[in-house]
């Protein structure tokens, strides 16, 4: 049968009904599932903390490695599980999960809101397992980006310098690729040039502060008024040529214009006190003065602490560094390279390699400098453990990020590769940088030195003086044999981590077997006698279709819950996608549950992990046992206020019975197509009819 289409308007209703479907206790014993959970995590007194989400059991653990993950993947009344943010996620389904969570509690496990429970994630583990895991939660989000300009920064070089196809530069050979170099060296350098501006966002929205008001103090501390970063620390030695530095007069304090362009570390912290300024205002700061003076008060005060607290400071350390390992590496030769090397990758990280130019070029004057060649060994050795882990990991997110940040390191941009993959998986970082460190010593032990700058890896060979030490070949055999070292040991490693599933991160949940997906928000239809017949399920939303692959939520990306489609809405309105009655009306607005008039039960699900924002920004419409049909509005959201509060907006909707109700599912929209209310999404092909 197919579903009109009518707009009827239910009455508004003034509060929230709490989400108790209390349907499948005839099928599914909740109490026996607690036991089962409790058991495969390793106890009661495993559980730091308990939550819930609207399919999900939210836990905290005390010992990851006591987790049976194979068992509750495979228990028939779950959907899979994953770590998270430091949160061991169980998909139960929605009608479920408070239920066992319920168990869970009265069988011992403590109890906290999903607020608590993320701040007791974040302090869990030691400060640098903690600093790691922050970094890696920053960074992840921006490695297709830096990947795009890294490999961009790759072609250019391959264009404009000397040496590589011969003594003059592509763009010397022919002119008329001048221009077209160009544009490619301005596409490539935008991401690195305004990296504080991707950084203070991403940071911001994990320190849990507006990432907005982060991205601002990055356009800020990158703005064409102050002096560009890369020229700072030339400035402030006084390099011949140098533009003299400018400070601001405040009130007798002479504050330094200093830029931050490519920098990482000054923009984190300045992220972290923007952060905790943001959340100090809205906390004694209420209604219209809230919206009107936080902001204002936390850009001023951020702005005024960070060029005069955090970027001096950093600069002067980036000098102090430079001229000690200057000495460290003239006064121990191969063992200060090895030291050096080892730890570059740390140096990178805070940003204070910036300080290194004026020192490198007074090092030319000198026969070379040994920064630029250390540097080298420093790229590939991450990259190298990258693609050790894309090779053995069966995590199909990380192998693609491993698989395209590697060649990116090997061409010298180092940032997809070690944020993204290595320190957040930690082992790849420590076989990188002690890999670093042998390759460097082979450098000292050879001489080998650069006399200007590059491509810091496989294509910074033009860099290198050919006449001193053991020139370019040396320096070849040092990058063949850095990266050897480290491909081969995290290959062994990756090999063994697979093979004793500990150490990885657990994989996003795959996809259920399809006799698993039963995370139905109401029981499963009665079956009847007419089979093959097929229904249209309309859009839930207006604004363009998302793959459901593309969601970003294993819950839902992996199919655990079953098949369907996501939207990601330009209009603030949830839509019935067809005739049927409310099953589920999540408190907070966010969730919804629908059975059509076909027997099919659709999950909606408004953002990723909205919940937390406990109904804020969320007007329901219709509460659970109320009749809907196709068109009518189901719930309002803010969209701006969602988005400005750092979540997604993707909002999924899956057919959670694809089983006992339907023998296929078909997405009649395109990724990217425009929709509309009135569009259809899905196509179902119907096992049978269900009994009304």
């Amino acid at each position: 049968m197919t579903c009109t289409h009518r707009h009827v308007t239910p009455p508004h209703l003034q509060s929230i009904i709490r989400w108790c479907s209390k349907q499948r206790r005839a099928s599914v014993d909740h109490k026996s599932v607690a036991q089962r959970v409790l058991k495969d995590v390793g106890g009661a007194g495993n559980i730091v903390a308990a939550a819930h989400c609207a399919t999900r059991l939210r836990l905290v653990l005390k010992n990851q490695d006591k987790v049976d993950q194979a068992a509750i993947d495979n228990d028939e009344d779950l959907k899979g599980s994953f770590l998270n943010a430091g949160q061991f996620q169980i998909i139960v389904g929605p009608g479920d999960v408070n239920e066992v969570h319920k168990h869970l509690i009265a069988a011992g496990a403590p109890e906290a809101s999903k607020d608590e429970l993320k701040e007791i994630a974040s302090k869990q583990g030691n400060i640098v397992s903690r600093f790691i895991k922050t970094i890696a939660d920053i960074f992840v989000p921006l490695i297709p980006v830096l990947v795009g300009g890294g490999m961009l920064m790759a072609l250019n070089s391959l264009l404009t310098s000397k040496g590589i196809f011969g003594p003059q530069a592509v763009i010397e050979l022919y002119p008329e690729w001048a221009d077209f170099a160009d544009i490619v060296n301005l596409l490539s350098a935008a991401p690195f040039a305004f990296l504080p501006v991707l950084v203070g966002f991403s940071a911001t929205k994990v320190f849990g502060g507006n990432p907005y008001l982060g991205m601002t103090m990055g356009a800020a501390m990158v703005s064409p008024a102050l002096m560009n970063g890369y020229n700072v620390a030339a400035s402030l030695a006084g390099a011949e040529g140098s533009e003299p530095m400018k400070y601001w007069n405040l009130f007798g304090l002479q504050v330094q214009q200093a830029g931050y362009q490519g920098t990482v570390l000054p923009i984190m912290l300045v992220a972290f006190i923007l952060s905790h300024i943001e959340k100090f205002f809205h906390k004694v700061l209420k209604g219209t003065i809230d919206f009107i003076f936080t902001p204002t008060l936390t850009i001023l005060i951020t702005g005024f602490l960070t060029f005069i607290l955090v970027g001096p400071p950093m600069f002067q350390l980036g000098t102090w560094l430079g001229e000690g390992i200057n000495w460290l590496y003239t006064v121990a030769g191969p063992l200060g390279g090895l030291i050096f090397g080892t730890f570059y990758a740390f140096i990178v990280m805070t940003g204070m390699h910036q300080a290194f130019p004026p020192i490198e070029m007074s090092l030319w004057a000198t026969g070379g400098s040994f920064i630029f060649v250390v540097a080298s060994m420093s790229n590939v050795a991450q990259g190298a453990a990258a693609a050790g882990v894309a090779l053995t990991t069966k995590n199909k997110k990380i192998k693609g990020i491993a698989s395209a940040s590697a060649p990116s390191a090997f061409l010298g941009i180092t940032e997809p590769a070690m944020f993204g993959v290595n320190l957040a998986l930690r082992w790849p970082f420590y076989i990188a940088i002690v890999s670093a460190g042998i390759g460097s010593m082979f450098t000292s032990i050879l001489g080998i030195k650069a006399g200007k700058l590059g491509a810091a890896g496989y294509l910074g060979f033009p860099s290198i003086e050919p006449t001193v030490g053991a020139g370019i070949p040396g320096f070849f055999g040092c990058l063949i044999l850095t990266t050897v070292i480290a491909f081969v040991a995290s290959f062994i490693w990756g090999k063994k981590v697979e093979a004793g599933n500990t150490e990885a991160p657990a994989a996003p949940a795959a996809a259920a077997p399809v006799a698993t997906v039963a995370a139905a928000a109401a029981p499963a239809a009665a079956v009847a006698s007419e089979a093959g017949e097929s229904v249209e399920i309309g859009s839930h939303m207006v604004g363009s279709v998302v793959l459901l692959a593309d969601v970003k939520d294993p819950t839902f990306s992996s199919g655990a819950l079953g098949a369907g489609t996501a939207v990601e809405p330009t209009e603030g309105k949830l839509y019935a996608p067809a005739d049927g009655k409310i099953t589920v009306a999540f408190p907070t607005g966010h969730a919804y549950g629908l059975r059509t008039e076909d027997g099919l039960d659709l999950l909606m699900h408004i953002g990723m992990d909205t919940v937390e924002l406990d109904g804020k920004h969320f007007e329901p419409k219709v509460a659970k046992g109320d009749t809907v049909k196709r068109g009518d509005v189901i719930a309002e959201f803010d969209i701006p206020a969602i988005k400005a509060a750092g979540y997604p907006l993707a909002t999924p909707m899956v057919i959670t019975n694809a089983k006992k109700a339907a023998a296929s599912v078909e997405d009649v929209q395109a990724s990217g197509a425009s929709v509309t209310n009135a569009d259809s999404l899905l196509k179902v092909a119907l096992k049978a009819k269900a009994n009304a």
